[in-house]
């Protein structure tokens, strides 16, 4: 062997004290790098501050509201000739207006408190006052409390985000309207509390923002979820073990596996086109109902179940299975007795995230009807849940962004405080699970 075979090195300095130009070189080179990944932190840090603050000085709003507080006495003389009229719930309204509007005089109010302008301050609250007189009868001619929502306009103004300076009046709210605001929040007849409606309501209608809520949306979700879980669950996991474990590795298995890895990149839409044909025009099932919601993101969800529950057995060392075949148990006994427990903390890991993206999905449930107008009431039986029209938390969100009225706009941001609540529950109860039961080898 010659010396012009042996390997040339790059020559040092002789003193390991001192760095050489190449040394130098590469420690600035290191240098610049964690500089740099130091920065892509940074600016990802400053970005996810602007957004929970955009999100929190957006949303937060949305869970109080300005109300008007009053004692209303209805007599059933007022009952019944507003039961005839032609524009019942307008009826109620001005029932409602003419009353406060004495109880403002009453109260020392100077400005000018006309029916006409306090029922561009009450908003539509004809709706509640009808529908509790008619579930209650007993209650007319008592003295009962009410805490109707004020209109957006009001509740804008009442916030600060309206300004008197620049101000120019509408039909929906006049300038002389801010006087009599005013007046009643200074007699303590205009309010502000924690909007319960907002909470565990149902979507109101295109022109009472006031009077909707979310609640509806949030139990259409859960049985969605529930829909995903017990038929996501057993298929991903049945797949994943036979094609992990027991499939031969032959083309039609590979086929398989490529098709899954395409089946986790497809746009979420494509499921939805899916779901409307397969299991509403072809299956008839009932449209806008939670089963064929669950259906659809079980079909969207099943990939990305599959992919994490293979990786959760191909991380089990090939020892153990070879340990208990030697001591005599089957590939069946092999599998679930030894495998699948050890498996079993990815496995739930990747459940729960793959429910965590069926959550937040809204494209496939627009397309199978499950807007958020349809979410009008709870459930009337736990059957009901799953077949009966309802909406999920993101439709309803897309609904309200949607609607010209600013004060859905708020409500929108309010229900992303509440989807992003739920979404961060879960994905931290999977880090939880990973971190009590994982082994490591």
């Amino acid at each position: 062997m010659t010396d012009a075979s042996a390997p040339k090195y790059r020559r040092h300095s002789d003193s390991l004290l001192v760095n050489d130009a190449w040394t130098r070189s590469r420690n600035t080179a290191e240098t610049r790098f964690r500089a740099l990944g130091g920065a892509a932190i940074s600016i990802g840090l400053i970005f996810l501050v602007i957004l929970v603050t955009a999100i929190l000085r957006n949303g937060l709003p949305a869970f109080t509201r300005t109300v008007v507080q009053v004692d209303f006495v209805l007599t059933d003389k007022q009952f019944k000739e507003a039961e005839k009229a032609v524009l019942k719930t307008a009826e109620y309204t001005r029932l409602f207006a003419e009353f406060v509007a004495n109880k403002a005089k009453e109260y020392g109010v100077t400005a000018e408190a006309t029916p006409a302008s306090l029922e561009r301050i009450l908003g539509k609250v004809g709706g509640d006052i009808r529908s509790y007189y008619r579930a209650r009868p007993d209650q007319l001619g008592e003295s009962v409390e009410f805490n109707l929502a004020t209109s957006s306009r009001v509740d804008a103004y009442v916030n600060g985000d309206i300004k008197r300076k620049g101000f120019t009046s509408s039909r929906f709210l006049e300038t002389g309207d801010l006087d009599v605001i005013d007046g009643l929040v200074e007699a303590g007849i205009i309010t502000d509390g924690i909007d319960t409606t907002f909470l565990f309501g149902a979507d109101a209608g295109v022109d009472n923002p006031g009077g909707a809520g979310i609640g509806a949306s949030v139990v259409g979700s859960l049985f969605m979820m529930i829909v995903v879980l017990v038929l996501a669950l057993p298929i991903s996991v049945a797949a994943s073990i036979y094609l992990e474990e027991f499939a031969p590795k032959n083309r039609f298995t590979d086929l398989i596996e490529v098709s899954i890895a395409n089946l986790a990149a497809v746009p979420s839409i494509v499921f939805g086109i899916l779901g409307l044909a397969v299991f509403i025009q072809l299956m008839h099932l009932p449209q806008s109902a939670p089963l064929v919601g669950g259906l659809v993101l079980t079909l969207m969800t099943l990939p990305t179940i599959i992919i994490a529950t293979r990786a959760s057995l191909r991380a089990v060392p090939p020892s153990l299975r070879d340990a208990a075949l030697g001591v005599g148990a089957s590939k069946m006994q092999t599998v679930f007795h030894h495998v699948l427990p050890l498996a079993a903390p990815g496995i739930l890991t990747g459940t729960i995230i793959g429910l965590a993206q069926a959550l937040g999905e809204t494209a496939p449930l627009l397309l199978i009807g499950m807007v958020g107008f349809v979410a009008r009431g709870y459930p009337d039986s736990f059957i009901g849940g799953f077949t009966e029209a309802n909406s999920a938390m993101s439709a309803q969100i897309y609904t309200w962004a949607s609607r010209a009225d600013p004060g859905f706009y708020e409500k929108a941001w309010g229900g992303i405080i509440i989807l992003l609540i739920f979404l961060i529950t879960m994905n931290t109860l999977a880090v939880i699970l990973r971190r009590r039961f994982e082994r490591r080898w």
